[in-house]
C-alpha cells in the first residue's frame, strides 16, 4: 500500500507540502491554455455552475488543474479522483486541494485497492455531474452506487475507451443519465489524440527507454487518432512503422500514408518498438512477446493495462530486473529478452507528462463548456450519449486560433445564399 496522508475530512493525497511546488507547475501550463483563461474570467463572472457539485476521475496533472480551477471559479463543488494511478502528479494534486478547494482523492503509485477506494471518495460528496476518463465513476455508479443516480443530471467522458464503455450501457439499456462525449468533439480527437497522444507517447518512450527512433522499426496497433499520431511522430524521427488494424478502412489508409500493414503475428518478428494504441484487450499476447527479437521495447497509449499480456510475461519470465525509471527487462525461457514500459500502463502519462497544456487547452475548454451546456439542458436530455453541440466546438476553435494570431474567413451573402440553394447549377 502507499504511503498516504488524510488532511481535514475526506481527502486522499501524498504530500501537502507539495502545494507550493504543484502550484507553481499550474500556473506555468495556465499560460499555455489562453482559451480555458477565457472561459474562467467568463465563469467567474457568470457563475454558471453555482452550487453544482462535480466528481472527476480524470489524470491530475497541471492541465486538469487548471480546469478544477475553471469549474470551482463557476461556482462548482469540485471532488476528483485519479483515472490511472500512475499519471498522478503528487505536487499538483496537493495544490489542486489547497488552492482551488477541490475534495482531491489522488496518489501516485497507489495500489489498486487505495485506487477504488479514491474512485469512492469522489463519489462520497453525491455528485450531479459526472466527469469521467475512461468511464470508471460512470461503471462504479451504476454497479455499486445506484443510489447516486436520481441526483445526477449528466456526464461528459474524455477518452475513446470510455466512450465505447458507455455506448454499450446505452445498447443494454443500463445507462442511467445523459452523457455527453467529450471524445467525440472535433477539438478533442483531431488534435488532444492526434498531436497530444501522439507526441506524449513518444515522449514516455524516450525518457523510459532512452531510445533512438531513427532506423528503428515502430510496430503501433491500432490507426485511430491516436495511431495515427504515433505513427506520424515516430516516422518523422527516422523509424520504418508497421501498423497492425483490424479494420479495412483504417488499414488502407495506413498502406496510402505510407505505412506497412501486417498482422501482429509477423510485426512481432519486425519491430524494435510496440505501442498499442486500440482500446481493446489482448493485442500484444505472450506468444507475440516470445517470437520478438531479444531486446524489443514494448508499451501501451492505450486507456487500460489489458492491451498487453504483462500478467502473462510475468509469469513466463525467467527473470526480471528494473534498467531504467519505467523500464523492466524481462528473461523469457528462450533466453531472449523484452522491456516493458511503464507496466503496460499509459507511457505517455506514466513515463512522461501527458499531453502539453496548448493541446488540452482545447479538450479542456470543450470539457467546461460541455459541463455548463449539461447543467443548463438536463432537463430535456434523455439517459443516453447525446453529440457534443457543433457551436461549442467553433466557440473553442475560433478562440484558440485568435490566440495563436490566426483569424478565418467569413462568407459573404452571396455565398451563404449559394450554399442554402440548390437553384443554381452547371
Amino acid at each position: 500500500m502507499c504511503a498516504m496522508h488524510v488532511a481535514a475530512a475526506d481527502i486522499m493525497i501524498k504530500d501537502p507540502a507539495l502545494a507550493d511546488q504543484g502550484r507553481s507547475k499550474i500556473d506555468f501550463a495556465a499560460t499555455r491554455m489562453p482559451v480555458l483563461e477565457t472561459i474562467r474570467q467568463d465563469f467567474a463572472a457568470r457563475r454558471p455552475l453555482d452550487g453544482l457539485r462535480i466528481a472527476g476521475c480524470l489524470h491530475i496533472t497541471t492541465e486538469t488543474a487548471n480546469l478544477c480551477r475553471t469549474l470551482v471559479a463557476g461556482g462548482a463543488e469540485v471532488s476528483v479522483c485519479a483515472s490511472n494511478p500512475l499519471s498522478t502528479k503528487d505536487d499538483v494534486a496537493a495544490a489542486i486541494h489547497r488552492d482551488f478547494g477541490a475534495a482531491v482523492y489522488a496518489i501516485h503509485g497507489c495500489d489498486r485497492d487505495t485506487f477504488y477506494r479514491q474512485v469512492e471518495g469522489a463519489l462520497s460528496h453525491a455528485p450531479q455531474v459526472i466527469v469521467d476518463d475512461g468511464a470508471d465513476l460512470t461503471a462504479t455508479i451504476h454497479r455499486e452506487r445506484t443510489d447516486l443516480l436520481e441526483g445526477i443530471i449528466g456526464g461528459t467522458e474524455v477518452t475513446s475507451t470510455g466512450v465505447h464503455r458507455m455506448r454499450s450501457m446505452e445498447r443494454d439499456g443500463t445507462l442511467g443519465y445523459p452523457v455527453v462525449p467529450l471524445n467525440d468533439a472535433l477539438t478533442k480527437h483531431l488534435f488532444d489524440n492526434r498531436y497530444g497522444t501522439g507526441q506524449n507517447t513518444v515522449d514516455g518512450i524516450l525518457r523510459a527507454a532512452h531510445v533512438l527512433f531513427a532506423g528503428s522499426v515502430l510496430v503501433v496497433a491500432g490507426y485511430g487518432w491516436c495511431g495515427r499520431g504515433i505513427a506520424t511522430r515516430a516516422s518523422g524521427m527516422g523509424a520504418r512503422v508497421i501498423v497492425v488494424e483490424v479494420d479495412p478502412i483504417k488499414a488502407l489508409e495506413a498502406v496510402l500514408d505510407g505505412y506497412d500493414v501486417m498482422p501482429m503475428g509477423e510485426a512481432a518478428r519486425h519491430g524494435d518498438i510496440f505501442v498499442t494504441a486500440t482500446g481493446n484487450r489482448d493485442v500484444i499476447t505472450i506468444d507475440h512477446l516470445m517470437i520478438m527479437k531479444t531486446g524489443a521495447i514494448v508499451c501501451n497509449s492505450g486507456h487500460f493495462d489489458i492491451e498487453i499480456d504483462v500478467a502473462g510475461l510475468k509469469a513466463q519470465a525467467t527473470a526480471a530486473r528494473p534498467v531504467r525509471p519505467d523500464a523492466v527487462e524481462y528473461t523469457l525461457p528462450s533466453g531472449s529478452t523484452v522491456i516493458l514500459l511503464a507496466d503496460g500502463r499509459l507511457v505517455g502519462q506514466s513515463a512522461a507528462e501527458a499531453s502539453p497544456p496548448d493541446v488540452m487547452d482545447l479538450s479542456f475548454s470543450t470539457q467546461a463548456l460541455l459541463i455548463e451546456y449539461l447543467a443548463a439542458n438536463a432537463a430535456r436530455l434523455t439517459p443516453a450519449v447525446h453529440p457534443v453541440p457543433r457551436s461549442i466546438e467553433d466557440q473553442v476553435a475560433e478562440q484558440k486560433l485568435r490566440s495563436m494570431g490566426h483569424l478565418i474567413e467569413g462568407l459573404s451573402e452571396a455565398q451563404h445564399a449559394y450554399l442554402n440553394s440548390w437553384q443554381t447549377g452547371t
